[in-house]
């Protein structure tokens, strides 16, 4: 039984992530030649303040930067 765990930073629109899922689940299945109805997939929202990349976080990354250009 595939299990496909998928994370992503929460503010997708759900029908989105619905859509991906199901899509993932569609594709492990044809790829591992396992029944659909074995696969298991589901991703979990991340707030962006919990995730970051390299030594910023995502809501930093996206926050205008202070003493910009003017």
């Amino acid at each position: 039984m595939p299990v496909v765990h998928i994370s992503i930073v929460e503010g997708r629109d759900s029908a989105k992530v619905k859509a991906c899922v199901k899509a993932v689940a569609h594709t492990v299945s044809e790829m591992l030649g396992a029944p659909l109805e074995t696969v298991r997939v589901y991703a979990t929202q991340v707030p962006a303040e919990h995730w970051a990349v390299g030594g910023k976080t995502k809501d930093e990354m996206s926050a205008p930067a202070e003493g910009g250009a003017q």
